[in-house]
């Protein structure tokens, strides 16, 4: 098993949800950034996503779009972002960690050696926000043949018709973003994230993990009740540019806490 899908059948096992926690590479800086990863862990991460800083991340509110940026003056590039990958896999073997970001730093740095770096940097999976199944062949195939898991978002408009085509060679896990508009806005009501997991789940035979707009231990429970993992992303990102890590890792064990107790 890879260390997804060992997760989430650790998860299972347990019977309880998995947290998952996102934090942008290189925000304030790669020393910080690498310290930050080193406790996630420890903190109740179950799962890590490791945001890519990209200048235009159409789907990310103000939050992480300031952390892309600061990441981005800071120096953080893609081979940057691996490092750090590497680094904290020398430290951690079982926990998964996942690239989140945006199909232009991966075109520029060519998808069969970005899949092939990330794969001996120890990265579980990767997310490309804003490139649809049409158009991820290149990527998909390239990330395949290097054991790299290519996990796709469904969203509250990704009809009956449309759910097949997007779960179709998705691994890992499906992401459901629980609402429509950017990070860190709002959360979909829980009756009707239950629905929609409901559906995914069916239609993917995978977990379904849900983020966008969750901030509080209320929320989080409330949406772990219904999904496989509960992701929380610009609230940690959040924590971490007001308060730094301690802050960060704080709200780290509170949401995870609260995911875990319900």
């Amino acid at each position: 098993m890879n260390r997804l899908s060992a997760a989430f059948a650790r998860l299972k096992a347990e019977d309880r949800a998995g947290f998952v926690a996102y934090v942008m590479a290189g925000d304030p800086d790669a020393g910080a950034s690498a310290a930050l990863l080193d406790a996630l862990p420890t903190a109740g991460a179950d799962v890590i996503e490791l945001g890519v800083p990209f200048t235009d991340p159409m789907a990310d509110g103000a939050a992480i779009q300031a952390a892309a940026l600061r990441a981005l003056n800071a120096g953080m590039t893609l081979k940057g972002v691996l490092k750090l990958a590497a680094g904290f896999r020398a430290q951690h073997a079982e926990t998964p960690l996942v690239l989140m970001g945006y199909a232009n730093p991966f075109h520029a740095y060519g998808f069969s050696a970005f899949a092939a770096d990330a794969a001996r940097a120890g990265v579980d999976g990767v997310i490309c926000v804003d490139l649809p199944p049409e158009e991820d062949a290149e990527l998909r195939q390239a990330l395949a043949e290097n054991g790299v898991a290519l996990i796709r978002l469904a969203t509250p408009t990704t009809d009956d018709a449309r759910l097949p085509r997007v779960v179709a060679d998705t691994t890992g896990f499906v992401y459901y973003v629980s609402t429509t508009g950017v990070t860190g806005a709002a959360t979909g009501a829980a009756a009707e994230v239950g629905a929609a997991v409901a559906r995914i789940r069916a239609a993917s035979g995978l977990p379904v993990a849900v983020g966008f707009g969750v901030r509080s231990p209320e929320q989080a429970a409330a949406i772990a009740r219904a999904a496989d993992a509960v992701v929380v992303g610009s609230a940690i990102v959040a924590a971490n540019h007001d308060g730094g890590a301690d802050a960060a890792l704080k709200l780290v064990s509170e949401l995870s806490g609260a995911v875990r107790g319900a």
